[in-house]
C-alpha cells in the first residue's frame, strides 16, 4: 500500500467518523428528555398504560380488610378476598333491579338450588341483605345465562356465570363478610 492510498483511507475513516458523530448528536438532540429515565415501579404507579386511569380489576379502596366478598355497585364486579387481603378471584356480574345500600353485611342464608324471583332456576344462592322484603344475594342460573333482569320486576339476584357462582359458594359460607361499595 502506498503512502497516498493510506492517507486516502485515513481521510475516508475520519470523514465517516465525523458523519456518524454528527448523526448521533442529531439523534440525541431530538430524543425525549425522559428516554433514559427508569420506569416507576412503585406500588402506587398506575398499572394501565394510560396515566391516570384506574385498573378496573383492582380491589376498590375502602373495601375493608380480612377475608371478605366485595361487590361494586358501579362496576358490577365481585372480588373474593382472602385472609391476607389478597384477591383470590374477581369477575363481572349482572346486577339485580334492587341494589343493597353501600356498607358491610354478613351472609345470612344459602340455598343450593331454587327458583329465583324472576322465575329462573338458580343455584348456589348466597344471600346477604334484604331491601323492602326483597332478598339480595349472589347466584348463578342453571342454564348459565347472565341476562339483565326485566327492569319492571323487583329482583334481588346478582347473577354470575356458573363457574363464578361455584367459587362464591365455596368461598362465602354462613356469616362471611360482604362489603358493598358504591
Amino acid at each position: 500500500m502506498s503512502r497516498s492510498s493510506s492517507g486516502f483511507v485515513a481521510g475516508l475513516t475520519a470523514a465517516a467518523l465525523a458523519v456518524v458523530g454528527f448523526l448521533a448528536y442529531q439523534a440525541s438532540a431530538s430524543a425525549p428528555d425522559d428516554l433514559g429515565a427508569r420506569p416507576d415501579k412503585s406500588p402506587t404507579a398506575p398499572s394501565s398504560p394510560e396515566k391516570g386511569k384506574k385498573d378496573p380489576l383492582a380491589l376498590p379502596a375502602g373495601s375493608g380488610s380480612g377475608k371478605r366478598v366485595v361487590y361494586s355497585l358501579a362496576g358490577d364486579r365481585v372480588w373474593l378476598v382472602g385472609d391476607s387481603d389478597k384477591v383470590q378471584r374477581t369477575y363481572k356480574v349482572t346486577p339485580s333491579t334492587v341494589d343493597p345500600a353501600a356498607g358491610s353485611y354478613t351472609v345470612t342464608s344459602r340455598s343450593g338450588q331454587i327458583v329465583g324471583s324472576d322465575g329462573t332456576q338458580i343455584e348456589h344462592v348466597v344471600r346477604f341483605a334484604d331491601v323492602d322484603g326483597i332478598g339480595i344475594g349472589f347466584s348463578a342460573a342453571l342454564n348459565g345465562s347472565t341476562e339483565k333482569p326485566d327492569p319492571a320486576k323487583k329482583t334481588g339476584g346478582i347473577r354470575s356465570s356458573r363457574a363464578d357462582g361455584n367459587a362464591m359458594w365455596d368461598f362465602a359460607l354462613m356469616d362471611a363478610k360482604v362489603v358493598v361499595v358504591p
